[in-house]
């Protein structure tokens, strides 16, 4: 199923964009996800999902398809499996920035295929959970953007540094290439509450299917009286 959504964030594009390539921090403001690795081309973590009784936890990986810093536009592809064995979740999803007189407009597509218990669920129903799921989201990450420090500006060496300094760089006569950098191991995240799936889903069926419920208990009183 195709999900689309739109929000805009306080700051400008380029801290929005620098921001978003952060993966680790950005998965903070989605509840029940942990991101354990990461580098600047692929990720791995797991999402807890809770629905009613049944606890889901998908653990995956996501890899960025495609990056465009001068678009500020970026693609990634994620996969992930319900370690019961209860489902699987995909999704390819393509984020767009633009500027907006100092903010930044943030768009979200997404094409999404699960399957399992969630998978239960139709597509507007979905969406109008993702819609909900999406405004904690951006609260969170507002929140989280307005917190960020202004970088320090960098400490003018002492002359000993700069002497020392100096020595190293004379006492190198061949530069040795760095080695590939290797998935950056993240530290341990503090506890995170499962996303509460059934909490989200129930007020929209209420709201969506509540005329189809009403007649239901009507049949039912009927029935009832006239078994009596």
């Amino acid at each position: 199923m195709e999900l689309s959504h739109q929000f805009t964030v306080p700051i400008g594009v380029e801290e929005t964009w620098a921001h978003f390539n952060d993966i680790a921090s950005v998965a903070e403001c989605f509840p029940g996800a942990v991101v354990t690795e990461a580098d600047e081309s692929s990720f791995s973590g797991s999402v807890k999902v809770k629905l009613g009784p049944i606890a889901l936890q998908y653990n995956g990986s996501g890899t960025f398809i495609e990056k465009d810093e001068a678009a500020h536009r970026f693609v990634v592809d994620a996969k992930g499996r319900d370690k019961r064995g209860n489902g699987t979740a995909g999704a390819k999803v393509v984020v767009t920035m633009s500027d907006a007189a100092g903010a930044t407009d943030v768009k979200v597509d997404t094409d999404l295929a699960i399957t399992g218990k969630p998978a239960q669920f139709g597509r507007g129903v979905m969406q109008d959970v993702s819609d909900k799921l999406l405004g904690q989201f951006v609260a969170c990450l507002e929140q989280q953007l307005a917190g960020d420090p202004e970088p320090e500006a960098a400490a003018a060496p002492t002359p000993i540094a700069a002497e020392a300094a100096a020595a190293a760089a004379a006492a190198s006569s061949t530069p040795t290439p760095a080695p590939n950098a290797p998935p950056r191991k993240l530290p341990p995240p503090p506890p995170q509450e499962a996303l509460d799936l059934g909490g989200a889903v129930l007020p929209v069926l209420a709201k969506t299917y509540w005329r189809q419920a009403l007649v239901v208990v009507v049949v039912l009183a009927l029935l009832r009286r006239l078994l009596r």
